[in-house]
This record gives structure tokens, C-alpha cells and sequence, in this order.
């Protein structure tokens, strides 16, 4: 994707790695058990579990996130989350249920038929409190913004150096390059919102959790697939 940046899809999503002076940052690592697809791919990398420094999640379904406490346990890595989404990984809060379109209804009741578990979220005792603009980890190098949207505190991580956004699932990559805007969001608008000032910057590569990344217009694609919410386009079709 860009220097030191790798994209690893888990199967039910994608996580991403990269390199801090500090360690190596894992991104969503999955759902329960795909926390070794993450090592594997680490070790392709040359890395070692040890390696890993922090884990940091997007927002607190279980498709990303299912797989950080097994993770934090093998590494000893700190797990960082938005602080609303923090709280509900610690139990000490419930989610806040997805406002669901039209369109998005049938595709979310299949979803839960299927997978049963992937909008629960699992105990994470030790997650951490990420607030906007928070660096993640020494040098600067990534930082967190605290865009909400498709939970209350979902997080998305820019990368200046890099020229690199990271949105979670406020929008998701298509097979044939396009970017979509994102399903099963608590609030439409400021998902948007959040996708326009991710493009503010003109990164020039995008990351989702779901679907293959973005490269070379990710600015233009993002702003695009912001447009959906004023479209009604609850599936998010891109454009």
C-alpha cells in the first residue's frame, strides 16, 4: 500500500499492519481465532509476535476486533479503541445499535443469521481511550481521529508521511477499485461528514474494513462515496 504499510485481509475483514521506531501497529485484527492470520503474515513480514507493539481498533464489532484480546495476550501489546467504543469493550457500556436503511434491513438480518456474533462485542478489560488526533506511538508517524459515525466512537488513523487515510468502515473498497459509502452506520450524516474531512488532505491512499484499499485518487473516491448518504443509497453502490 505505502512504506511499511500492509494490508491483510482476515477473512471477515481486513486488518492492516505497519512499522513505528517503536514496534509494529496492528489495525482491526479480526474476529475470534484470525488472530493468526495476523501473525502469519507478520512472520512473512520477518516479524515476531513480540513485535507488536499496539492494536488498535477501528470501532468495537466483533469482525475487527473479536481477535485483539487472544492478540494482546500472545504479544503483550496495548489495545487502543475510540473512548466511547473503549467503554463498551470493557462492559462498562452497551452498543449503540446500527440505524438501519431500507435497503441495509434484509442485508444485516442474513448477515446475523450467518454470523450470529459479528455486532456483539467481545470483554477487553484493557482497552485503552483514544481521542481525536491522539498520536499512535513515537515520531508521529500515524494519528487518530475520532470520526464516529458508525459507532459512536469509531476511529479512523491518517498517516501524513505516508499519504495514507485508514477509515474503518465508514466506507469500504469495491473489486473493481471504486470506493462505497459503508453499511450499518448509527448516523448517516456524520459518516459523511467523516469521509470528507478524511479527503480533506487528498490522501492518496485508502484502507477500509472491507473490500481492497484505494490507490492514486483516494481523496476524489472518498468524497464520491461521502455522496451516497444524500442519495439514499443504502447499499452504498460506488459511483
Amino acid at each position: 500500500m505505502a512504506a511499511d504499510l500492509w494490508w491483510v485481509p482476515t477473512g471477515a475483514a481486513n486488518a492492516y499492519l505497519w512499522r513505528d521506531p517503536d514496534g509494529v501497529v496492528v489495525l482491526d485484527p479480526g474476529l475470534p481465532g484470525e488472530e493468526d492470520v495476523v501473525l502469519d503474515a507478520l512472520a512473512r513480514l520477518g516479524g515476531r509476535p513480540q513485535d507488536i507493539a499496539r492494536i488498535v481498533l477501528t470501532h468495537w464489532h466483533s469482525d475487527h476486533s473479536g481477535a485483539a484480546a487472544a492478540l494482546a495476550t500472545l504479544t503483550g501489546a496495548e489495545v487502543l479503541a475510540g473512548a466511547a467504543d473503549a467503554a463498551v469493550l470493557r462492559g462498562e457500556s452497551r452498543g449503540t445499535p446500527p440505524d438501519l436503511t431500507e435497503d441495509e434491513r434484509p442485508v444485516h438480518e442474513a448477515i446475523a443469521r450467518a454470523a450470529g456474533t459479528v455486532m456483539d462485542a467481545p470483554r477487553i478489560a484493557a482497552a485503552r481511550d483514544l481521542h481525536d488526533r491522539d498520536r499512535l506511538g513515537p515520531g508521529g508517524g500515524a494519528v487518530a481521529r475520532l470520526v464516529g459515525g458508525h459507532t459512536e466512537g469509531s476511529v479512523a488513523v491518517w498517516m501524513a508521511a505516508r499519504r495514507a487515510v485508514l477509515t474503518g468502515d465508514l466506507a469500504r473498497g469495491t473489486d473493481d477499485g471504486g470506493v462505497a459509502f459503508g453499511l450499518f452506520h448509527v448516523d448517516r450524516a456524520r459518516t459523511a461528514a467523516a469521509l470528507r474531512e478524511l479527503a480533506a488532505p487528498d490522501p492518496v491512499v485508502a484502507g477500509f474494513g472491507h473490500g481492497p484499499p484505494a490507490t492514486g485518487s483516494a481523496a476524489s473516491a472518498l468524497r464520491v462515496a461521502s455522496d451516497g448518504v444524500a442519495e439514499g443509497d443504502g447499499l452504498g453502490e460506488e459511483r
